[in-house]
């Protein structure tokens, strides 16, 4: 397995898993609140990994990219976030997931080509799994079901290209100043709108995992489009609704339906065609 795949599929993972920790920590806290100190712990684990490693700090313009992304982060998370909270997670996450893949592929379309017909029969297939996986169990989605997961989508995708832009020059420290960036206009957005800051009590070890394995997800994605194409990298991280659907199915008890089913089926064979 190339890195743009290994790397791609490790995003999806702990993307997805730290979207259900985020979806389940809104429910009981404010989603400012779960979100700054998601951010916060996040920041810290990245911190850390730069530190660990070595990594050169980058010029400023690099850090201003990251900073850039980070507000996109921003909107995606919120939006998402909110829509988890409010929702069933297995139709807000699936959505956004499909927005999310679309950008890529076409920004990689235009920049480095159109890819292999196996590849571009994968994209297909992903994105037609991605979408089995938001249908509901009783009938199709309701518009007002989607103007949030299709915010947090555009906020991902173009988050995705963002970040590609300066992965080759540093991976840790963009991704720490796009938490410096979105901590701190999170808090200057929760002071004006008086939204609480602070979560619920007991929810902090919650928030923190999801905010670690949101970094872990950054960095694994930072990574991919590094080994290889960004449409390739930007699908395969996409997949991180399976993950936050399956988790909502064992934790929660949120029954597959059939189709969701075949679309989960439909996702693990796109990635063999990926592969291939």
């Amino acid at each position: 397995m190339n890195g743009v795949v290994l790397f791609g599929l490790c995003s999806a993972l702990t993307w997805g898993a730290g979207d259900f920790f985020g979806g389940v920590a809104a429910k009981r806290s404010s989603l400012f609140s779960v979100i700054i100190f998601s951010q916060i712990a996040g920041a810290a684990l990245l911190t850390a990994m730069a530190l660990l490693f070595a990594e050169p700090l980058p010029p400023f313009p690099v850090l201003l990219v990251g900073g850039g992304a980070g507000i996109l982060g921003d909107i995606g998370l919120m939006s998402l976030y909110y829509a988890l909270s409010r929702g069933k997670m297995g139709v807000a996450a699936p959505v956004s997931g499909v927005v999310a893949a679309m950008i890529p592929v076409l920004v990689g379309a235009v920049v480095e080509g159109l890819p292999g017909a196996l590849q571009a029969a994968g994209f297909v297939l992903a994105v037609a799994g991605i979408w089995l996986v938001a249908r509901s169990e009783t009938s199709a989605m309701r518009l007002t079901d989607l103007g949030l997961p299709i915010i947090a989508g555009i906020g991902f995708g173009v988050f995705y290209i963002v970040i590609d832009q300066v992965s080759n020059i540093a991976v840790y420290w963009p991704l720490v100043a796009a938490r410096l960036f979105s901590i701190t206009l999170l808090v200057l957005v929760g002071l004006v709108l008086r939204q609480p800051l602070t979560p619920a009590r007991g929810q902090l070890p919650v928030i923190a995992v999801s905010g670690m394995l949101d970094a872990g997800g950054n960095v694994f994605f930072a990574l991919a489009a590094l080994a290889g194409r960004l449409d390739i990298a930007g699908v395969l991280s996409s997949l991180y609704p399976a993950t936050t659907v399956v988790m909502a199915g064992l934790f929660l008890k949120e029954r597959l339906s059939r189709p969701q089913t075949v679309g989960v089926v439909a996702t693990l064979a796109a990635i063999v065609l990926i592969v291939l």
